[in-house]
């Protein structure tokens, strides 16, 4: 059995520059995340969570520390690396759905699979299939600014799921939506990531959403607890 983390951080740090003042947003994190497993990132705003999410998803690089995905080193990663590191094993969600507004709901979807390399026929069953997993294969021909707000964001849970990630990075992946719709969502977003046995760190303000998840950390001060 592999008992290697699918993500892990040792003494992360990210400190910026603001003129003469040098700003410690993040200060010696250590966390690590296995396979099956949801955790909680909960956090007053401007406690550094979307920038410890970006460190996480190789989006930014680190001040110090280390960063592993799968048991690889990250940091010494070219950018070319990273990005096939970000394409192949890691999956985003954001509190805004980022749909590209030019395509349609499918489209959407098979996009970063052909990026990946996926032919464009395996591409599309595998976006119809993933529509139809909840319910939105009657949206597949539609663009975003037909969709309602929690289709808009399921597709955009589709999409960073599409190419099977180990890791998905979701920063207020329900922020954006009313309570009702956020609840669904989001048991839709655990049901999937729960079937597919990745690891999910999820960045939420919503205490009740956070205690649904496996563990809750707290990033407090440039600091991470577990509650």
């Amino acid at each position: 059995m592999n008992n290697t983390p699918t993500l892990e951080l040792r003494h992360l740090q990210r400190t910026f520059k603001q003129g003469e003042i040098i700003l410690n947003v993040l200060k010696d994190i250590n966390f690590s995340l296995k396979a099956g497993e949801i955790v909680a990132l909960v956090g007053p705003s401007g406690s550094g969570k979307s920038t410890l999410l970006q460190l996480a998803g190789l989006l930014e690089r680190p001040s110090s520390g280390e960063i592993f995905i799968q048991g690889q080193p990250c940091n010494q990663m070219t950018d070319k690396q990273r990005t096939a590191m970000r394409c192949q094993t890691i999956g985003y969600v954001y509190q805004f759905h980022h749909l590209l507004p030019e395509f349609t709901a499918l489209e959407n979807i098979v996009l970063p699979q052909m990026i990946a390399g996926i032919s464009s026929i395996d591409a599309q069953k595998k976006a119809q299939q993933l529509l139809k997993n909840l319910s939105l294969e009657n949206r597949a021909t539609h663009r975003p600014s037909r969709l309602s707000g929690g289709e808009q964001q399921r597709v955009a849970i589709l999409r960073a799921l599409a190419n099977n990630p180990a890791l998905l990075i979701a920063d207020e992946p329900t922020g954006n939506l009313d309570e009702s719709t956020s609840q669904q969502v989001f048991d839709e977003l655990m049901n999937l990531v729960k079937g597919s046995n990745m690891a999910a760190l999820v960045a939420t303000h919503n205490v009740e959403l956070a205690k649904k998840m496996d563990r809750i950390v707290t990033l407090h001060k440039g600091t991470l607890k577990e509650n």
